[in-house]
């Protein structure tokens, strides 16, 4: 089976996370095609009809970064057609009342504005790293972190991530079939 891993991100979690689900489908025997998306602007690939196609998006300041929402909007009604799967990473998923698909907003206002219809969903929290992020950002997340009760010392590096989580979620995409057409 061939997977198409497109992500975006930031600052290197959301790449973290598809290596990391790139490794479980490959000991399970599975081709991989990394389809990093920088621009939004990116083709589909032309054997969609005959393979998976996993999307992977962080969350910064509220909203998917630019390039996926591009990517969604620009091919929607083929995206929708096709065998899909979506994750969300982002740092409202550290608690564990909000890192489920039903019960993240930021993925679930996601589906609902981009009609995006993915056969399969998670969501996983991300990673803060205050010692690498600009001093406009680290200020900006603090107060983020301050209003939803999370860290904010800016000596803090914490990586967040259930990685049984991610785990489980590439084990459920190991034994997808490609839509038949």
């Amino acid at each position: 089976m061939k997977y198409y891993l497109a992500y975006a991100s930031h600052d290197g979690q959301t790449k973290k996370i598809i290596g990391k689900i790139a490794s479980i489908l490959e000991d399970n025997a599975h081709e991989m095609v990394f389809l990093p998306l920088t621009t939004g602007q990116e083709h589909l690939p032309e054997d969609l009809n005959k393979s998976c196609l996993l999307i992977g998006a962080p969350v910064r300041y509220g909203f998917h970064l630019v390039p996926v929402r591009r990517f969604i909007t620009n091919n929607l009604v083929a995206l929708n057609a096709a065998q899909t799967a979506f994750f969300s990473v982002n740092l409202t998923a550290r608690k564990p009342e909000k890192c489920t698909p039903q019960t993240n907003a930021y993925l679930k206002k996601f589906l609902v504005k981009s009609k995006f219809l993915p056969k399969h969903c998670a969501v996983f929290a991300g990673a803060l790293n205050y010692p690498d992020y600009k001093p406009w950002d680290r200020i900006m997340i603090q107060l983020i972190m301050r209003m939803s009760k999370g860290p904010t010392d800016p000596k803090l590096a914490i990586e967040f991530t259930d990685w049984n989580a991610v785990h489980g979620f590439a084990e459920e995409l190991a034994i997808w079939q490609p839509a038949q057409s």
